[in-house]
């Protein structure tokens, strides 16, 4: 899938990645694989090598593959994969931008932004979800009927941290088990990946925004998604959690009349381009 920057310019990586997910996903043979992968057990086999010191010799490929300046971030030199992957950047490298009316990115990513039906639809990709489908509550569901999808998709040399997007109140933490797809778009095109994977989600009450719908998803071979709070009051660009290894995604779901969307990604939706975004920039605007 295609992914420009907010300059309109095309982000490019992760050809090697599409073709391994190709196989995976386009190749009966590869099918018969994945049907092992995307199990639980084998996500938390993976997580205990990826935080053990055994998994450290597989920093240095990765960072040399994807350019990753290690100067921008803390805790260097890493006990483990893991504490590599799970890394707290130089907090003046993501500033948060602290307008009350601007709406936020969680997270460093790749954005796509649906419009979500009066009917609680919503088609991601050619695949048509129910908002009750992804929550698994139709009351909630209702809730979000006319307004925004947002889809926060992270690459596996993303920075795996996200953040609040508003001072307000949060909820508990919602947890719903299931498998661990990739999030890759290619893996859409086969299955209904958003409400098979597993996710964790929680309600914001927010000074600007209505009630947000904050929702974690685990993709393949991330059996952990990292929430550090329960019921708390909580401020903009606060760190809410992080994933562990792989790539993943952040869900955020907005009430109708709430807020509009910067221009340049909803063009940029509409013709099937995600737009690559950092933590803590401007995405849009409360209403």
């Amino acid at each position: 899938m295609k992914c420009v920057d907010r300059n309109g310019q095309t982000v490019s990586g992760g050809e090697s990645q599409e073709r391994m997910l190709s196989f995976l996903y386009g190749n009966p043979v590869g099918r018969g694989i994945l049907k092992l992968l995307i199990q639980p057990c084998i996500s938390r086999m993976a997580g205990c090598f990826l935080d053990s010191s055994l998994s450290k010799w597989l920093i240095a490929p990765f960072v040399r593959k994807t350019g990753i300046d290690l100067t921008q971030y803390q805790g260097c030199p890493y006990a483990s994969y893991n504490a590599f992957f799970t890394r707290r950047i130089v907090p003046a490298l993501r500033p948060v931008d602290q307008n009350a009316k601007s709406l936020i990115a969680p997270c460093d990513s790749r954005l796509s932004v649906y419009p979500v039906t009066m009917e609680g639809t919503v088609t991601i990709k050619n695949t048509s979800y129910t908002m009750e489908s992804l929550f698994r509550s139709r009351k909630l569901a209702e809730k979000y009927e006319g307004g925004w999808l947002l889809v926060f998709r992270l690459a596996v040399d993303d920075y795996h941290r996200y953040c609040y997007i508003d001072e307000g109140t949060k909820t508990r933490n919602y947890h719903i088990p299931g498998v661990f797809h990739t999030v890759n778009p290619l893996a859409n095109d086969v299955y209904p990946i958003y409400k098979e994977n597993t996710r964790e989600f929680s309600i914001l009450k927010s000074r600007n925004f209505g009630r947000v719908l904050m929702m974690e998803v685990g993709a393949l071979l991330v059996g952990r998604i990292v929430n550090h709070h329960q019921e708390r009051t909580v401020r903009r660009g606060e760190e809410k959690g992080y994933f562990e290894f792989g790539g993943s995604t952040v869900i955020l779901c907005l009430e109708k009349g709430q807020a509009v969307i910067d221009e340049d990604i909803l063009c940029n939706s509409e013709a099937g381009i995600e737009t690559k975004v950092k933590f803590g920039e401007k995405i849009g605007r409360a209403l």
